[in-house]
């Protein structure tokens, strides 16, 4: 996930802030917010913090939370440094390197790409000491983003209106290197594992963590796509732009897929599961009775092989966790269940079992393609297989 620390200042355009927030989130990217004091008597805190789902941070010496070098946390978290709306005010601090609050301390602590979009009267954009702030924070690498002309809130018109926010937007995620090549799709991502219950206390399930899955679901969103995540019980947090569902068992998991199936463009399963439940539950805690007890199972649903007669110009993915033969059983699946991709990979694999951060895959094409990724992190791992997906 990328990170941007976001910039705003006592402009009557901080309103817009949220705007901006909202696009980047639904992107997939992670945005904090360093909300100067002239901008908190424009936009409240509360509503940035609910837009931004961070906490805002207003003040170098608040006394309220755990002592941080917070500023130099928040330089180092930032892939990119965004300031919108910017005021004549902060650009002429950061051009003088004047560093007397929480905003410019940190802008100043920073190595991440900074990008400024004023926003500001006409007159004081123009002005000559505005302008040779500007020169000189270019001249230091910064990126602006020119305003837009039109009328402004004094009532005035000219240049100094802040830009679209599409063009911000589009402008920090090209910076950021954000591929968008899924803007339109709708994804469908299903992760982690299912429990079969026994009775109100037990139940059966597996090792699945989720975390492919949810790298996929957080991967697409970043580049663009309209994700729902079926997830699991899982402890994991919900990626950034991506709408969650969760389900329980194996059956709730199958009824999710169908009920949305249709609505994809590209349906990836990456959840384990289970393949057999108890054929009876029982209503009642099963008491200790006796050495042994017998607990018949009967197969679930084969979730592919249900929506394999749904499908119509969608693009379907697999996984298959695999101990041994894995190359046969996965090809074996991706032709029963008529996939387009199946991505294998063998649990008892140092860096592939379940609950790491790292997988090995083996990825297989219904048109008789075998690509290895080699050892990835589970989040590189989704970028190389919605590369192929893309395809």
């Amino acid at each position: 996930m990328k990170h941007v620390v976001m910039g705003v200042t006592g402009s009557i355009a901080a309103y817009k802030a949220c705007d901006i927030i909202s696009a980047l989130r639904k992107s997939g990217v992670d945005v904090h917010v360093i909300l100067t004091h002239a901008g908190a008597e424009i936009i409240t805190p509360l509503t940035l913090e609910t837009i931004s789902g961070n906490r805002v941070v207003k003040d170098m010496f608040d006394s309220d939370r755990h002592f941080e070098v917070e500023h130099i946390s928040l330089a180092k978290l930032a892939d990119l440094f965004l300031v919108a709306p910017a005021t004549a005010n902060f650009i002429g601090k950061m051009a003088s390197g004047i560093a007397d609050d929480m905003l410019t301390t940190t802008v100043m602590a920073t190595t991440a790409p900074v990008m400024i979009a004023p926003a500001m009267n006409t007159n004081m954009y123009l002005d000559a000491a505005t302008q040779a702030n500007i020169e000189t924070l270019k001249q230091r690498g910064c990126e602006f983003i020119a305003p837009a002309t039109g009328h402004l809130a004094c009532g005035d018109e000219g240049i100094g209106k802040l830009a679209a926010v599409e063009d911000i937007v589009r402008a920090v995620l090209d910076k950021l290197n954000v591929k968008r090549d899924l803007e339109g799709k709708r994804v469908l991502v299903t992760a982690g594992p299912t429990r079969e219950a026994i009775d109100p206390v037990r139940y059966i399930t597996n090792r699945s963590s989720g975390k492919m899955g949810y790298a996929i679901a957080e991967a697409a969103a970043e580049r663009g796509a309209d994700v729902t995540l079926i997830s699991g019980p899982v402890s994991l947090r919900t990626p950034g732009g991506v709408k969650r569902v969760d389900i329980v068992s194996s059956d709730e998991l199958c009824d999710s897929v169908i009920e949305r199936f249709p609505g994809c463009d590209i349906l990836v399963m990456a959840a384990a599961p289970a393949d057999f439940t108890p054929a009876e539950f029982s209503s009642e805690k099963i008491k200790k009775g006796g050495d042994n007890l017998t607990l018949n199972l009967r197969a679930t649903r084969d979730i592919l092989k249900t929506i394999a007669p749904l499908k119509s110009n969608q693009k379907v993915m697999g996984f298959a966790a695999e101990t041994h033969n894995v190359e046969n059983n996965a090809i074996e699946k991706l032709k029963r269940k008529k996939l387009d991709f199946i991505a294998a990979n063998d649990v008892t694999a140092e860096g592939a079992g379940f609950g790491t951060d790292t997988n090995i895959i083996t990825l297989y094409g219904a048109d008789g393609s075998r690509e290895h990724s080699g050892m990835v992190t589970k989040r590189e791992a989704a970028d190389w297989l919605l590369d192929r997906l893309v395809k």
